[in-house]
């Protein structure tokens, strides 16, 4: 047993029915465990793969509201999650987290209009940087989260965090993340940011039609594309656009 704050997920296949679209991702239906091993996993994989039907439903079954915010948070704009959660056990830890937060990029619109309410209600936006998160860019709503919310010992889910930040704003994020990870916070994280992925001893796992598996940092599509592209952009592109 590790002493992670969530130690790892287990799948009960039994609980989804055989006609549901799960079994059709070859990444999933493979899987019926994951340990976690270090305080920031992150999925990686194209898209279609599952990494971020898996986080998801991790999420809804730790008792996050499908949409993202805290445990606390409540409401419903649009039904989109699948039933994955049905069939996940969160493997916890005997630690108890001292805050907890789901972030989705596609609904933090919706979140953040909820964050206003619940904290206008208290008359301050401490959680959020000291200002409303309409007030602040999408980028700076994230990071103002990140550094303002997000605690030691916390856990945390982020869906391609990356989403509406900048390069340098994801290096601030990539700090954010190492120093409260060291400071006992556990992150999941589905990402396809060559710059978040390269956070030192993080873990990584790669969905694929092989399976769930873990992989290097140089292993995944993300650094690869990358350094392919940096290395040899005149030639790649090129090839990608000459014309016939």
């Amino acid at each position: 047993m590790n002493d992670r704050l969530i130690q790892g997920i287990s799948l009960d296949w039994s609980k989804v029915d055989r006609d549901c679209y799960l079994w059709e991702i070859p990444a999933l239906r493979r899987l019926s465990s994951l340990i976690f091993s270090s305080n920031v996993t992150f999925f990686v994989g194209e898209n279609g793969t599952g990494k971020s039907t898996l986080l998801e439903a991790i999420a809804v079954a730790y008792g996050f509201n499908p949409e993202g915010g805290t445990k606390n948070y409540q409401f419903s704009t649009y039904d989109s999650h699948s039933s994955l959660h049905q069939a996940v056990t969160v493997i916890r830890g005997y630690k108890k987290p001292r805050d907890s937060y789901f972030l989705r990029a596609e609904s933090f619109y919706n979140v953040a209009t909820k964050a206003e309410e619940y904290e206008a209600e208290e008359g301050f936006f401490k959680a959020y940087g000291g200002k409303p998160l309409h007030q602040q860019s999408h980028g700076e709503s994230f990071l103002a989260l990140a550094q303002n919310k997000f605690c030691p010992g916390g856990f945390y889910i982020l869906d391609e965090p990356e989403a509406a930040l900048s390069p340098q704003r994801q290096l601030t994020l990539l700090m954010e993340m190492d120093k409260l990870s060291k400071a006992g916070a556990q992150f999941l994280v589905a990402s396809h940011s060559p710059i978040l992925l390269g956070l030192p001893n993080a873990e990584i796992y790669s969905f694929s039609e092989d399976g769930v598996l873990p992989v290097s940092y140089e292993e995944t599509d993300s650094y690869q594309v990358m350094e392919m592209f940096i290395n040899n952009r005149e030639q790649l592109l090129y090839r990608l656009l000459m014309q016939e």
